[in-house]
């Protein structure tokens, strides 16, 4: 597993499982199976409402956590930490995430000060956001001083976020990849993408996840059982030349997001 270090030091595992839509009731034995292939990364949310299982499934791991502050939460950031953490089962997370910034709240610069007293207090050991645009960055950069470690923003291969990547890597910000296969739609039966994977004989998955990591982007994959994550798992040892990852570059389409807009959202 490779490993990205982050503006504060810190070394996060560049490949992690992802939870969302995974019920809580299930979350512990899907998350432990994923341990046990080989992840260290696990990434969970409070709007996820499945903190408790994925708690139970890391308990007694050194799997790196990430949970994230839900928007109704701006105003509150230390409580709904300790929320989190009581239902994750420890002390602190690994990284504490932001999750949108909502600028029609316009509470997203006062939780990030929040944020940062609570990587001060050790409850979370590293600060991110996901889903800020660049001049949501530039303005709590601005008012605090503090450059979050880690963007997690949706990125694929039909929507490549190149300006946002090239922002971060100029600020020494990790672009973490949320759907980094698409959501599983359209996406893995594009001809490009099913030609490499012939070619090398893998799946479609692992090789938008082997773009992923050939790029220097951090992803977190949902996978809902064993063989999922177990295939996921297997892109970390596959290398893409030049001429395909060129093929699934070329893929990038403007009108490619799936999600909601951060200008908008919330």
């Amino acid at each position: 597993m490779t490993n990205l270090t982050l503006n504060d030091g810190r070394s996060m595992p560049q490949l992690g499982m992802g939870t969302w839509q995974i019920k809580d009731a299930q979350a512990a034995s899907i998350v432990r199976a994923g341990l046990d292939l080989g992840f260290a990364l696990v990434d969970t949310a409070a709007v996820y409402d499945n903190e408790m299982g994925v708690g139970a499934g890391v308990k007694g791991t050194d799997a790196w956590l990430t949970t994230k502050l839900w928007n109704n939460r701006q105003h509150d950031a230390a409580a709904a930490l300790d929320e989190s953490l009581a239902l994750l089962g420890v002390d602190a997370v690994d990284l504490y995430l932001m999750h949108w910034p909502v600028p029609a709240q316009d509470q997203y610069v006062d939780a990030w000060r929040a944020m940062i007293g609570l990587r001060d207090a050790g409850k979370a050991l590293s600060i991110g956001v996901s889903n800020f645009l660049p001049e949501h960055l530039d303005r709590i950069v601005a008012e605090t001083g503090v450059t979050p470690a880690v963007n997690q923003i949706e990125l694929h291969p039909d929507f490549q976020q190149r300006e946002a990547r090239a922002y971060h890597d100029a600020h020494g910000i990790v672009t973490q990849s949320w759907s980094p296969i698409g959501q599983g739609k359209d996406l893995l039966g594009r001809e490009a993408i099913v030609r490499i994977a012939g070619k090398h004989g893998r799946s479609a998955a692992q090789v938008v996840l082997a773009w992923h990591l050939a790029h220097g982007l951090s992803a977190v994959p949902k996978a809902a059982d064993r063989e999922h994550l177990s295939d996921n798992f297997a892109a970390l040892d596959l290398t893409l030349d030049d001429e395909h990852m060129a093929a699934i570059d070329a893929l990038d389409s403007p009108g490619g997001r799936l999600g909601p807009d951060p200008a908008t959202f919330g």
